[in-house]
């Protein structure tokens, strides 16, 4: 544990431990950015109706959050070493919760999504900074512990998003969707005021103005575009110019990164075999399973005659699936090994929505719950053991360019996801049947089939050596040798 998080005991009097600390403020914090990426879109009607407009002219307040996530992401690796771990948490969940509750009080479109952007920004910033404090808080050896509780906002946020949504509505109003998320982000924030430990970077070089502008640039773009083809078609100009565009700026941002003195990412840290091979089956994991979760409960209300609270109780099953695939990671991962359990996830993964896309209109609605949870056991197989495998060779002054590179890719395989299957399933001009339902969910179990393959090529062995020198460097600490720093695995 760096010496940060050993102050983390003795400074105003606090007790609670740096490990406590970090997760409670990282999956409150975390929980309220992911479940925001979701919960807006039931209040999209009500949201017309009090501004006057259409649904597709309120597509900013969701296009607005996503693309100021994206721009943010990038720069978070730089903020953690320049400002530390503790302050740049702090500042992002303040301003995330300033902006909610700004929200709540807009009267116009143009102040929601103003309002909206602002979020955005905080949001963009705590999954990875969070991520960070969770890699330097716990040892290689915890890590798989502590997956139980980081696997909360990613499991039970997104499904969460639309039941809470819809109820919050229907009893209230739509401003409580974003009022809900006040008592977290205030607790969350006074609560880490007082415990949180700190882990001062190596100190941040002169901020590469470059490197920002083309990453967040390009991926404000492509996610722009990709949010908004469903709609537009992807043969529209509104599509084509922002995904080229933004396509040629992700690719000399490599070009730059690679080249400067003082790059903002360290892109080298895909060089790290694990890390590269892991980040590969996770895409498409990711893609899939946000494809997934945009179609099947719309399945629901077109092919079978749900109404939308009931499609979103069918669905909720796979957060609870996930939460317990998080349990049995960590009692599996050291007898099977990563690569079994993620090769088994995603072709679980494949099977079930397979079974969903082809039988879901003859089987009994029992059936269809527990599919869903099948499903997200299967998935959360492949994420929890992924994402543990992802670090266990990277360095501790690497991690916050490690999560960095990481939340860029769950972005894009996200927007990536929700594109193609809308695309597919013919939802962007309202039209969607239960034929082109069926056919995008056939193809997200096309995508769950690659990283299925993908998964393939992770290393058990490598992970058994990056445990094994995690455990020497730790004997070494305690009895009072020099340490050297340990370098990611070679490629």
């Amino acid at each position: 544990m760096s010496p940060g998080a050993g102050r983390a005991g003795n400074v105003l009097g606090r007790r609670v431990p740096a490990k406590v600390a970090v997760c409670v403020v990282f999956v409150a914090a975390n929980f309220v950015a992911i479940m925001d990426t979701t919960i807006v879109n039931v209040a999209l009607p009500a949201l017309g109706r009090d501004f006057g407009m259409d649904s597709a002219e309120l597509s900013s307040v969701n296009v607005g959050y996503l693309v100021a996530m994206a721009v943010f992401i990038p720069v978070s690796g730089w903020l953690t070493s320049r400002f530390g771990t503790r302050r740049t948490a702090l500042t992002a969940l303040l301003l995330f919760t300033v902006a909610s509750g700004l929200c709540a009080t807009a009267g116009s479109l143009t102040a929601l999504t103003g309002y909206r952007v602002l979020q955005g920004v905080g949001g963009g910033l705590l999954a990875p900074v969070g991520m960070t404090m969770m890699l330097r808080a716990f040892p290689v050896a915890e890590r798989l512990r502590a997956q139980k509780y980081v696997m909360v906002p990613t499991a039970v946020a997104p499904a969460l998003g639309p039941v809470l949504g819809g109820w919050l509505v229907d009893t209230a109003s739509w401003h409580w969707v974003f009022l809900v998320n006040l008592p977290v982000g205030v607790l969350a924030l006074l609560f880490g005021l007082r415990t949180l430990p700190d882990f001062p970077g190596a100190g941040a070089p002169r901020f590469d103005v470059l490197g920002f502008v083309l990453a967040g640039g390009g991926l404000a773009a492509v996610l722009y575009a990709l949010t908004r083809a469903p709609d537009r078609g992807w043969g529209s100009g509104q599509i084509l110019v922002p995904v080229v565009g933004g396509g040629v700026m992700l690719a000399l941002t490599v070009v730059w990164e690679l080249r400067t003195r003082h790059p903002m990412i360290d892109l080298r840290i895909v060089e790290d075999h694990l890390f590269r091979t892991t980040q590969l089956s996770l895409l498409p994991m990711g893609a899939a399973f946000m494809g997934v979760l945009y179609l099947y409960p719309q399945f629901l209300q077109t092919g079978l005659g749900y109404d939308a609270l009931r499609s979103g109780l069918a669905t909720f099953p796979e957060a609870l699936g996930m939460l317990t695939a998080s349990q049995l990671v960590a009692r599996l991962h050291d007898r099977v090994g990563p690569r079994r359990l993620m090769v088994g996830g995603g072709a679980g993964a494949a099977l079930i929505v397979l079974y969903l896309a082809t039988a879901a209109g003859g089987a009994p609605e029992a059936t269809l719950y527990l599919s869903m949870y099948l499903l997200g056991c299967s998935v959360g197989l492949l994420f929890a053991s992924g994402q543990n495998a992802a670090f266990v060779t990277v360095s501790a002054s690497r991690t916050a360019d490690a999560t960095t590179v990481l939340n860029m890719q769950r972005q894009i395989a996200a927007a990536f996801g929700v594109a193609l299957a809308g695309t597919l399933a013919g939802t962007g001009a309202g039209s969607g049947t239960a034929g082109d339902y069926r056919a995008g969910l056939l193809t997200m179990a096309g995508v769950s089939v690659c990283a299925c393959l993908l998964a393939l090529r992770v290393s058990d062995r490598r992970v058994r050596e990056g445990y094994r020198a995690d455990a020497a460097q730790a004997a070494q600490a305690e009895n009072g040798e020099s340490v050297p720093m340990r370098r990611a695995a070679d490629p």
